[in-house]
């Protein structure tokens, strides 16, 4: 399996190959400290800004791909780039980002582009360059988007007929987390809780997480969510499963592993589901439940339909204070009441996550079938399935409500 190249480019089992925005600026290596040296000396500049900044991994990645087209496009290399006159350098920026518009790009996605220049020629010595943003007006967006309803997404996690999916899509829907912190999440994160026997799971963000995806830990904000009861049912099912295929999970494993036909059998659980496999489960979980705007479905819809979860009506009646609305959902709150709030008392943050109403109404009509080895009948039982029929010797189908 090590002679298998992943897309005929590099070894599946092998280091990561250095990425193009690292050849081209002279990076010597895609992770560590000298994932932060450039050969040029006014790339050099640009990295020292951004690790004085947040040091994210991502987005040292989003500013240095942008300038490498930038520079391919103009055909200079970045330092040729910082020695041209200012006006130069203004024209040469608004004729790039204006080509993007002109090709009906996203607005936000023209402004980012100038945003991101400018900072690489300030950092070099150039002081306000005038270039025109464009206006973007409130709640603009280009892409259209389809946040699910509670019924849609309970619909979704029935539709995909695979364990670890099912667990996934409740999982990143019941914490509101963005999808690079579920990618970061390891086993040790939630065992405690498994251990502890607790129906609402507490499951942490914390800084360290970007070592293992840039992403994870926006803005290197530490707090905590949980997952409802029927996502901690659905992640121990996906977990039992998954120790029967692959032997016991270690606390250092992923808690979505990826699988990935290219990787040898045995490793597939030691490896971390992605970003883009995510975003594969969801929206072929909209289709399956068919949901007419499936297209429009991401991950981060998902996390909007967290939102109006927090925002709705508790089982009590009640409303959730917006400040622990906020913490849950991983903001900053504002102004002095991020200093005096008190992230500390998990199980206050438990009993209050405890009152959202996460159910699926119109969906409690439905069943969700499962073939099994006859052998698991009995455990199956415990957790409320029922038997179906037998299929052969060996195997059995089980059914359950939804």
């Amino acid at each position: 399996m090590s002679s298998v190249k992943a897309f005929g480019k590099f070894e599946v089992e092998g280091a990561l190959p250095l990425r193009g925005f690292e050849t081209f600026f002279g990076i010597p290596a895609r992770d560590g400290p000298q994932a932060w040296v450039s050969a040029y000396p006014s790339v050099q500049n640009l990295l020292d800004h951004l690790s004085r900044y947040t040091r994210s991994e991502g987005s040292r990645e989003s500013y240095l791909n942008l300038l490498k087209r930038f520079c391919t496009r103009t055909g200079h290399t970045p330092d040729q780039l910082v020695t041209l006159p200012k006006n130069s350098v203004e024209h040469l920026i608004q004729d790039y980002a204006d080509g993007f518009a002109k090709r009906d790009r996203s607005r936000g996605y023209v402004n980012i582009i100038l945003k991101r220049l400018n900072t690489f020629f300030t950092v070099n010595g150039y002081d306000r360059l005038d270039l025109r943003r464009y206006y973007q007006p409130t709640r603009y967006r280009k892409r259209p988007e389809y946040v699910p309803t509670r019924n849609e997404v309970h619909a979704m996690a029935n539709a995909v007929g695979n364990t670890r999916n099912r667990a996934l899509i409740l999982s990143l829907w019941s914490s509101g987390f963005r999808v690079s912190t579920l990618c970061a999440l390891n086993y040790e994160d939630i065992a405690h809780e498994l251990e502890n026997e607790e129906t609402i799971i507490k499951v942490p963000v914390y800084p360290e997480m970007k070592d293992r995806v840039p992403d994870a830990a926006k803005g290197q904000i530490p707090y905590f969510s949980f997952v409802c009861i029927e996502a901690g049912r659905a992640l121990r099912v996906y977990l039992r499963e998954r120790e029967e295929r692959f032997g016991p999970v270690r606390l250092v494993d992923p808690l979505f592993h990826s699988d990935w036909h290219l990787y040898r059998r045995g490793d597939r659980s030691s490896r971390r589901l992605g970003r883009r496999g995510i975003g594969l489960v969801v929206k072929r979980a909209a289709k399956l439940a068919g949901l007419r705007e499936w297209p429009h479905v991401s991950p981060h819809c998902l996390r909007k339909a967290f939102e109006s979860v927090l925002r709705s009506p508790t089982v009590d009646g009640g409303r959730m204070d917006m400040g622990t609305q906020q913490f849950l959902f991983g903001h900053i709150l504002p102004g002095s009441m991020d200093t005096y709030y008190d992230r500390e008392k998990v199980e206050f943050h438990r009993i209050e996550y405890g009152k959202l109403d996460f159910t699926g109404g119109g969906v409690s009509g439905r069943t969700m079938d499962k073939m099994i080895d006859i052998g698991e009948l009995e455990r199956h039982f415990e957790e409320g399935w029922m038997f179906v029929s037998r299929l052969g010797d060996d195997k059995v189908v089980v059914r359950r409500n939804a």
